[in-house]
């Protein structure tokens, strides 16, 4: 009998030793790992486009409700997918070009502008997109993705995200990069007449007439001030510099290459309020009916994104820009600040040339 009390009491004490060591404390415990656990993040509105990597994370873990269903792309320019996206991606994102969306000749019949929009279609077809599909696009170039998300937007997709931070954003929260090249299946049908906004993009023409004839409508410039004072022209293969006569300055970029006045030190883009400080003293309001644009199109996106998910539907992207406002020698221009009595207002032929970006 005393043997067998001894042998329980013995198996009593070895289990609330064992019961012990498995309830360490949370301080001796070692730190989660935040990419086992499936990530749950708060709803968005259908038309925000900027996201947190904790928002894509939840639609990647299958915890957003609404999003069972959804293509995940890195956006870069190169047809074929890049280097940045071989060595490393979203868990199960695909590669979509920036060239699937625009012109890549810069041709006088292309001026970089949208691709014909049956052309845009056929390519998000081919990665299996609609208009119903739930797109998550991410990129290096802030620029660039919103270019990509601006076409899909105005062809009719309704559902398009932008991970705000890109790539950098994601492995700063912690989260793993995927290595294997993934593709989705082909759609057939995309389920609208294309483009199902045209309104969001304006025609070299349009801009034109409407300077001249619509006191309500406001061109404004997302270029770099020596761009907007007519110092550079910003790119290589622009020799003369100046802008479309009656736009405003929008201010946004330091260079041709970037959007700094529009993004946070962390490299995220701003919200409304944001770009509203950016604006504070510009020559336009709100109000005004906005069509945006810079050299070819790429950084007159995100302002228009960010005004889009805000539900202004009186913006728009004047396509062409400066460039292909440079094909018409009759066109009106003015160089240096139209408030400024030094400003020159003349045509394009008769600008001087010499102005191209040269480093």
């Amino acid at each position: 009998m005393k043997k067998r009390f001894f042998a329980l009491m013995m198996c009593l004490v070895l289990a609330l030793a064992f019961c012990v060591s498995c309830g360490s404390s949370s301080q001796d415990a070692e730190p989660a790992d935040t990419d086992s656990e499936p990530a749950t993040a708060e709803a968005v509105e259908q038309r925000t486009v900027y996201v947190t990597p904790e928002w894509v994370k939840s639609v990647v873990d299958g915890t957003q409700a609404g999003y069972e269903n959804y293509i995940l792309a890195e956006v870069a320019y190169p047809t074929d997918p890049s280097d940045g996206y071989n060595e490393g991606h979203l868990p199960g994102a695909t590669y979509v070009s920036i060239q699937e969306v625009e012109d890549a000749t810069g041709s006088p019949e292309g001026a970089y502008n949208l691709l014909a929009a049956d052309a845009v279609r056929d390519y998000m077809l081919g990665h299996g997109i609609t208009k119903d599909t739930k797109v998550i696009l991410y990129g290096d170039d802030i620029s660039g993705t919103a270019r990509q998300a601006y076409g899909y937007i105005w062809c009719g997709v309704e559902d398009v995200k932008i991970l705000n931070g890109g790539k950098a954003a994601w492995t700063a929260a912690g989260y793993e990069l995927d290595t294997e090249a993934h593709a989705a299946d082909a759609a057939t049908d995309f389920g609208t007449e294309v483009p199902a906004h045209p309104e969001y993009w304006v025609s070299i023409e349009e801009a034109k007439d409407r300077l001249a004839n619509d006191d309500n409508f406001k061109l404004v410039s997302i270029r770099s001030e020596d761009e907007w004072l007519g110092k550079t022209s910003g790119y290589g293969y622009m020799d003369k510099a100046g802008e479309p006569e009656g736009a405003v300055w929008g201010k946004g970029a330091q260079s041709a290459a970037d959007v700094a006045d529009f993004t946070n030190e962390d490299g995220t883009v701003k919200d409304l309020a944001g770009f509203e400080e950016v604006w504070a003293d510009c020559d336009f309001s709100l109000d005004n009916d906005l069509a945006f644009y810079c050299g070819t199109g790429w950084r007159a996106c995100p302002a228009f994104l960010v005004l889009y998910e805000n539900y202004f539907d009186n913006v728009a992207v004047y396509d062409g820009g400066w460039y292909e406002w440079l094909m018409h020698d009759d066109y009106p221009v003015q160089v240096g600040d139209p408030a400024s009595d030094d400003c020159i207002h003349t045509t394009v032929g008769e600008l001087e040339t010499g102005k191209a970006l040269t480093n």
